[in-house]
């Protein structure tokens, strides 16, 4: 009979050490646990190595977390998963972010491959990403409170993650082991720190696991597509429309990679990887997607071949027309599609009709699109930009020339017809056709030159242009700053009081920009197509201006973008020591900035032209003869072997 109860004692916890060392444990033998060799293998002279002890399987314990409890997540899942951060908003030539109270969040893009455990990349560090459109982001709150994840299975533990703004994807793991398995601290080896506890995502790790591979990104975002656009305050179109485009073609990524590597190994930073092998894998790459007619978007053959375009115009060498095929397969392209509407066929159209009319300009050639209708080509703005901007009549690529672009076109177009008439008056071809087209020459060069000198930029309210940027000399032209005062965008917003120095001298630059494309335009109209010798009063006033503008543009700082066609027009007419003064320190100084190959081979053009020029004036007064006509640039880039094209 039970005459009482009585609680039965605890159990008498396990005291055998299993920390023994690997080959005891396997003769199962006991071991004394010396360090660095126990006696046993000391004895036997064999090899002696321990093996992390892991803590004993305890009863699960319910994890209290404030707040609520967190997902749980399955058996075999890892949690340690790989996650880049993109900004909502591009940055700033600076790096910085455009801050924005309603817009500050920020998003993360969920990757499958897990994360690298070395230490954050400074190089990478801070860059913001553009967003992909097809990729499932999840937005996180800026505050987010500490939240305890249980995770089941042999090494269950609890982690708490926590994100911050400023933490940029850094993730704090606090292990649950040493909270909830205090009474084993005698027994239990000293915690060794986890190469995960403080680890940060390495910048563009979308693109490749290669580190190359992603510094060529980095270049590309952060110091290439500025120096080729004019205007960028909500962000870079090239970051903004272009960059998406690679998640799904290839093609981009290595036009990226060629077009990177290129300006970079012009700088003498060579990579593991040449240019040329990311550019003929972007050939193969195009010539797939064309092959594949319909089944793809037109957008990513259309950005792969305008990427391989400012390659070519990069590294060209020797003379081929690598370029002009370019363009002629892009706008074959574009004229099987209807009308663009999204922001990135309109960008991409754009870019390629501004090349169209350079490589015309710099071949001699008439261009291959037809020129768009005065007053109908508007400044194409970043995406984001408000309506209403001081910079709302600056185009991304063509600046303040938006509304002179129309006249470029047709100007680019004379010298084609030209040489037509030329080649009919040779060919003793019918009197009526070299008429015609004697007469439509003579016309269309009136009518471009009329509008040449009707044309002035638009001028956002208080700003105020340099006044003495074309005085300094007896100038028989027209000057146009002096009235440029009255020619004010009434649609614009007046400038603000507060603008950085930095902003009001991009503005310069871009206004000079714009006046050096008119006044080299004159002096390409006069020079090339009327034929006036280079002593010509007009040639050399506008030629003179233009320079004047030119080192406006480069002293102030701004976007330099598009800058060689006007600056070689007006430096291959220099005569006087001042002029030549004025576009040594021009082509100088650009070539500094931008760092690009056909830069400075229209510099070396230049020199071979005024080397020449003035033979010819000793050899031939009044400087008359092949030595110094109008097309005297051309046939020393021939005799270079050289083809520039001056984009």
């Amino acid at each position: 009979m039970l005459l009482y109860t009585r609680r039965a004692p605890p159990k008498e916890p396990k005291k055998r050490s299993r920390a023994g060392c690997i080959n005891c444990k396997e003769k199962k033998k006991k071991c004394d646990e010396g360090r660095p060799h126990c006696s046993r293998c000391a004895e036997r002279g064999a090899e002696c190595a321990y093996e992390t002890v892991r803590p004993r399987q305890r009863k699960k314990r319910d994890s209290v977390v404030s707040g609520g409890m967190s997902p749980i997540i399955p058996k075999g899942h890892d949690p340690f998963r790989k996650f880049s951060l993109v900004s909502l908003e591009s940055h700033d030539t600076d790096g910085s972010f455009w801050e924005d109270e309603d817009s500050e969040r920020v998003l993360l893009s969920y990757l499958d491959d897990t994360f690298g455990t070395g230490l954050p990349d400074s190089t990478y560090s801070g860059i913001p990403l553009v967003a992909f459109s097809n990729v499932d982001f999840t937005g996180v709150s800026r505050n987010m409170t500490p939240t305890t994840i249980p995770v089941e299975g042999d090494d269950a533990e609890d982690v708490a993650t926590e994100h911050s703004q400023e933490s940029y994807g850094t993730v704090s793991i606090v292990p649950r082991s040493k909270a909830l398995h205090s009474d084993l601290a005698m027994i239990a080896p000293c915690p060794v720190g986890s190469p995960l506890l403080n680890f940060c995502p390495s910048a563009f790790s979308e693109f490749s696991t290669r580190p190359n591979r992603r510094a060529l990104v980095d270049h590309f975002c952060n110091v290439l597509s500025h120096l080729i656009v004019f205007r960028e305050e909500t962000g870079n179109p090239f970051q903004q429309l272009v960059l998406p485009l690679t998640q799904e073609s290839s093609p981009v990524t290595n036009a990226i990679y060629a077009l990177a590597s290129a300006h970079l190994e012009y700088r003498g930073c060579q990579n593991t990887e040449r240019s040329l092998y990311f550019h003929n894998r972007a050939i193969q790459g195009v010539a797939h997607l064309i092959e594949q007619n319909g089944n793809v978007n037109k957008n990513e053959i259309l950005a792969a071949i305008m990427l391989l375009v400012y390659y070519e115009v990069l590294v060209q060498k020797g003379r081929s027309n690598i370029v002009a095929g370019h363009l002629k397969g892009a706008l074959t392209i574009m004229c099987t599609n209807p009308e663009p509407s999204d922001p990135t066929s309109v960008f991409l159209e754009r870019a390629f009709r501004f090349y169209d009319v350079i490589a015309a300009l710099s071949n001699g050639t008439a261009p291959l699109s037809a020129p768009p209708t005065p007053g109908c080509l508007l400044p194409f703005p970043p995406l984001g930009a408000p309506a209403a901007s001081p910079l709302c009549n600056v185009d991304t690529l063509l600046g303040m020339a938006t509304t002179l672009w129309p006249v470029i076109h047709r100007l680019s177009n004379l010298l084609s017809l030209k040489t037509e008439l030329e080649s009919a008056v040779r060919g003793n071809a019918a009197a009526a056709k070299i008429a015609v087209l004697r007469t439509e020459l003579e016309t269309s060069a009136e009518a471009i030159e009329g509008a040449l000198t009707r044309w002035e930029p638009l001028l956002p309210p208080n700003f105020s242009p340099d006044e003495t940027v074309e005085e300094g000399r007896e100038n028989k032209e027209p000057t146009i700053m002096r009235n440029l005062r009255g020619n004010i965008c009434q649609d614009s917003p007046a400038l603000s009081p507060t603008m950085t120095p930095t902003e009001r001298g991009g503005m310069h630059s871009i206004l000079n920009n714009a006046l050096a494309y008119r006044h080299s335009a004159f002096v390409y109209l006069y020079r090339t197509i009327y034929g006036h010798p280079r002593s010509h009063v007009a040639v050399q006033a506008h030629a003179h201006i233009s320079l004047t503008h030119c080192v406006s543009t480069v002293r102030h700082a701004g976007p330099m973008g598009a800058l060689l066609w006007p600056l070689f027009v007006a430096a291959c007419e220099a005569v006087s020591a001042e002029d030549r003064a004025l576009a040594e320190t021009a082509f100088e100084l650009v070539t500094k900035r931008q760092g690009m190959r056909n830069i400075e081979r229209a510099w070396a053009i230049v020199q071979e032209v005024w080397r020449r020029a003035d033979l010819a004036e000793l050899w031939n007064i009044g400087g008359h003869g092949k030595c110094a006509g109008a097309d005297l640039w051309r046939q020393v880039s021939r005799d270079m072997g050289v083809n520039i094209v001056f984009g």
